[in-house]
């Protein structure tokens, strides 16, 4: 190590860091072609064969040419699963409009406090709900 300066240790590190970037800018490019429902298979083929053929050509003519259009996929994709979350949280908690077992409890105390179900009903609703 005494043959290799510090400069040179921060040089090749802003190196590798940048070799990383490109290829995650590559790996991002990729993917976007493919997520990219409006494009015919042909252009999904071409726009493949010109990253992969010319990759820094292909990748800087792919983000001025559709790289306002890949932002809005971006988006796109994050609300949708952001929707499916918000979906299956509303599932899993019971709260999707049908309510949820302790909901239903409370409805059956209720019935029963007024006298509308006896005890033995309630104990038997109750005992369905929690299984």
């Amino acid at each position: 190590m005494d043959d290799y300066p510090l400069l040179n240790l921060f040089w090749t590190m802003l190196w590798l860091f940048l070799w990383v970037l490109w290829f995650f800018l590559l790996f991002k490019i990729i993917t976007d072609i493919f997520r990219d429902h409006s494009m015919s298979g042909w252009g999904k083929a071409g726009w493949l064969i010109f990253v992969i053929i010319l990759p820094f050509l292909g990748v800087f003519i792919y983000l001025i040419a559709r790289g306002k259009s890949m932002a809005e996929r971006d988006a796109k994709q994050m609300k949708e699963s952001e929707a499916a979350f918000q979906d299956y949280v509303r599932k899993t908690a019971g709260t999707g409009g049908g309510g949820g077992s302790a909901d239903e409890l409370h409805k059956l105390a209720a019935l029963k406090d007024k006298g509308d179900i006896t005890q033995e009903e309630f104990d038997r609703a109750k005992a369905k709900l929690l299984a």
